[in-house]
């Protein structure tokens, strides 16, 4: 089961060493530097924003003071005896001439008592005034103005925002209107508009000269800018973050960090007491934490180089430490998987990580020379066992035909008595073969076919038996004693009572590098018990040659893995109408031949 990524770096000695000196040095400066880059922030916003809040209260007391005195300026001018009179004159008497001369005259006077940048005088139905609209240079139709209607309709004084005309050199307006009556009865007179352009506001909501890009704003109940510090950039546009919108013309005051086009500002707000405005103040956060940014910078510079510095130690410390140590674990794994042609180099250094390579190229050594020995003994061993299972085989094979040629000799006088020996002969010419392991397909082929002849002759009985092998075969290397015993197994076990109907057929064909010899009959099969202890590599039914079954089998499936390991040993599959059984027999090379011979 393979683990995951992360548990395997983490099992790594290397990693584990980098991941220690991370956490040691490097993580705990980090934190520090960004624990204090924050505290620093939060220490500079909440000073500004304390600084920030005394400055609008003052601007608000200033602002409403100056209020107070332009609406004291605008009560006197609507107690005048003689703007209460010209208004009171119905349109169109004997003095409408001289109504326009009058009024403007008036209005003039009045001009540079009232701070303010201009005053108009409506009365109450300007289109029966049209002389006088046009001196004063504004529309008979401005009775139908929304402003216009809700100042008649209203007794308390009401605001407009004016901005200018695309195309005309204006500035916006912030003018207070107001509605008036007669001195002696509740009659409507007319309305009184006082415009103050930004020179006005700019006395009491001037931005910071030290601060780029700092911006001081009046807002109405609706979160719309009615001045801007900023050469009315926003002016008449509603406040560009609108989540702060709310808090800032509901609350009485307060601060908060706010992101307007990419840039944040740090915001604090005054809420007017006297009219529904609030005064707001943005100061760039850039621009406070400037020299923090230079500080950082160096805090930066200073980081890269102890980084550098660490990262040159990590290096170092892997170079010479662990990555030595993780070469020697691969030669390990190697040596696990079985591989010994290892080239390990030769260490001349002088502490443990030199004698863990000397020690370990002295144990792979003495582990090959181990290993060599067992491997001599285990070759003699096999040559043993083979003497072993070759005597195994013959003494019982030539005690019964000996015991056959004799009693045909003595009961029968027959002629076919020299047969049985030439074919005996011939066996056992075959199966010395010189003394030499190895011999050839077609020589096994031959001796299956003498044996067969001879428990012909001896038994009386034909055995049906088919060869099917290719010529080209006959001249392949082959281990001596493979195919008789289970010939001989077939007959006496299989085929043994029923020889009118039993057949064998002995194939051999060619896969890859392997010869694949099958041997069918049509027998009654094997009993289960006998494979079982075949498989078990034991005896049957123990060491007495006489009615044992599976000896021959249980001799050839041994050698089968003695020359060649499990892979080789003997397939079989029986059942009540016969057994087939595969032998896989490795093609042998040159080198191979040698050995065995």
């Amino acid at each position: 089961m393979n683990r995951p990524v992360s548990l395997r770096l983490a099992s790594s000695f290397r990693n584990r060493m980098i991941l220690i000196f991370f956490m040691i040095i490097i993580v705990p400066f980090l934190l520090f530097a960004y624990y204090a880059h924050i505290k620093a922030i939060e220490g500079i916003s909440n000073a500004n924003m304390t600084a920030s809040v005394n400055y609008l209260e003052q601007s608000r007391n200033n602002f409403e003071n100056y209020l107070k005195t332009m609406n004291d300026q605008v009560n006197d001018m609507i107690g005048n005896k003689k703007l209460q009179s010209l208004l009171a004159l119905p349109p169109g008497s004997s003095a409408d001439d001289s109504f326009t001369l009058n009024l403007v005259s008036l209005i003039y006077q009045y001009t540079s008592t009232i701070d303010a940048f201009r005053i108009h005088v409506y009365p109450i139905d300007p289109s029966k005034y049209p002389e006088y609209m046009s001196t004063i240079g504004e529309s008979e139709d401005v009775k139908n103005e929304p402003w216009f209607r809700k100042s008649l309709n209203t007794v308390s004084p009401t605001w407009r925002l004016s901005m200018p005309k695309k195309g005309e050199f204006e500035r916006p307006l912030l003018t207070y209107i107001k509605r008036f009556s007669g001195l002696y009865d509740q009659i409507p007179r007319g309305i009184i508009a006082t415009d103050l352009s930004e020179d006005q506001l700019k006395r009491f909501f001037a931005p910071s000269g030290g601060m780029v890009d700092h911006k001081v704003l009046l807002l109405d109940e609706k979160g719309t800018v009615v001045y801007d510090s900023g050469a009315n950039e926003w002016t008449g546009r509603p406040f560009p973050s609108e989540k702060v919108v709310q808090p800032i013309v509901s609350g009485a005051q307060g601060a908060q960090t706010i992101s307007i086009g990419g840039t944040k500002y740090l915001a604090t707000y005054v809420r007017m007491n006297s009219y529904p405005w609030v005064i707001a103040s943005l100061t760039p956060l850039n621009e406070l934490t400037g020299t923090i940014e230079e500080i950082n910078r160096l805090l930066i510079i200073f980081l890269v180089i102890y980084l550098l510095c660490c990262v040159g130690v990590v290096l170092y410390i892997t170079a010479y430490f662990t990555q030595p140590i993780v070469r020697l674990v691969r030669y390990m794994r190697r040596l696990e998987a079985g591989n010994l042609q290892q080239d390990i180099p030769n260490s001349t250094r002088h502490d443990e990580v030199g004698w863990l390579y000397r020690g370990y190229g002295s144990l792979l050594r003495r582990i090959e020379g181990l290993i060599e020995d067992a491997s001599l003994a285990e070759r003699q061993k096999k040559e043993l066992e083979f003497q072993v299972l070759s005597h195994q085989i013959n003494p019982h094979f030539l005690y019964n035909t000996l015991e056959s040629i004799r009693w045909k000799a003595e009961n029968h006088g027959r002629s076919d008595i020299s047969e049985m020996v030439s074919a005996l002969g011939n066996l056992l010419r075959l199966s010395l073969n010189q003394g030499k392991e190895i011999t050839t397909l077609g020589r096994e082929i031959e001796q299956v076919k003498a044996y067969v002849q001879i428990e012909q002759a001896r038994m009386g009985q034909t055995i049906r038996i088919l060869y099917s092998v290719d010529s080209d075969l006959k001249d392949v290397p082959f281990i001596r004693l493979l195919l008789q015993p289970l010939v001989e197994n077939a007959i006496q076990h299989s085929i043994r009572d029923n020889f009118e109907h039993g057949k064998i057929l002995l194939s051999a064909r060619k896969e890859d590098d392997e010869l694949v010899v099958d041997l069918i009959d049509n027998g009654s099969g094997i009993p289960p018990e006998v494979l079982e202890k075949l498989e078990h590599n034991a005896n049957p039914l123990g060491q007495s040659a006489e009615g044992a079954k599976g000896v021959g089998l249980r001799n050839v499936n041994d050698r089968l893995k003695l020359y060649f390991g499990d892979n080789c040993k003997l397939r079989i599959e029986t059942s009540i109408a016969g057994t087939r059984i595969t032998l896989r027999h490795p093609v042998l090379k040159e080198e191979e031949l040698g050995q065995r011979k």
